[in-house]
């Protein structure tokens, strides 16, 4: 059984080396947005595929008997290509997708919105000092902030130029609560923008709680019905065997 994993977290990579302590053969798919990451055990891809015909073609041409989505959970065109490609194939695909962080005992005093775009109207609404925690890929949707002062956390350097009263920071997390606390002292924070993204990552939820910073949180976009979903790369190994 080969098995295709559409990867680039951290949950894709401890699947990956779950299924090679197994024996299974497995390719790592990786989109290379992200630079200087580390690889995952195992042979790996890099780059797209074309959409759905060049997904569907890749699994027939490979020979591929099931697919892990264990995308980002903002992922959400390659998790629909996903979901396509293998129904038009007949390939079985589960969905690795981490808990988020709605259960959280200070989730319910959040601004939850659907959208980027929802987030910035919430987030001006709430406060002039905005720490942008999003990810790099949606940070131009608030590119013409030009008039208050912006703090952006990115692995990788945004693609466009930074307003003046933006300060970039790059850094790769998990990060302490300590660190965190910091970070919204130093600046004088108002506002939280996050994707509901799950993960090692909530130290910030948690200096945002401490300091009375306002969270504005973008829910999750819905999964392609149909598709079930897993927790962890244990259960994703457990699903893989041996029905599929």
């Amino acid at each position: 059984m080969s098995v295709l994993l559409l990867g680039g977290t951290a949950e894709a990579r401890s699947l990956a080396e779950l299924l090679i302590a197994d024996g299974v053969p497995v390719v790592t798919s990786l989109a290379g947005a992200v630079t200087d990451s580390r690889l995952p055990p195992g042979e790996v891809r890099i780059g797209g595929f074309g959409g759905v015909p060049g997904l569907a073609s890749y699994l027939r041409e490979h020979g591929i008997a099931a697919v892990v989505d264990a995308t980002h959970p903002f992922a959400a065109q390659m998790t629909a290509n996903a979901a396509a490609a293998c129904a038009r194939v007949g390939v079985p695909l589960v969905r690795l997708s981490r808990p988020g962080w709605a259960a959280r005992d200070d989730a319910a005093s959040w601004h939850w919105v659907d959208t980027i775009a929802d987030a910035r109207r919430a987030a001006e609404s709430l406060g002039a000092r905005v720490f942008l925690a999003i990810g790099r890929q949606s940070l131009g949707e608030f590119v013409d902030w030009t008039d208050r002062p912006v703090l952006a956390r990115v692995v990788d350097a945004p693609d466009f130029e930074v307003p003046a009263t933006w300060e970039v920071l790059r850094a790769r997390g998990p990060f302490t609560l300590d660190d965190e606390l910091d970070l919204l002292r130093g600046h004088d924070i108002d506002v939280l923008v996050s994707k509901d993204s799950g993960g090692p990552t909530e130290a910030k939820l948690d200096a945002a709680a401490t300091r009375g910073v306002a969270v504005v949180m973008v829910r999750r976009p819905a999964l392609p019905e149909g598709v079930p979903v897993v927790r962890s790369a244990a259960e994703a190994a457990t699903w893989l065997r041996p029905a599929h």
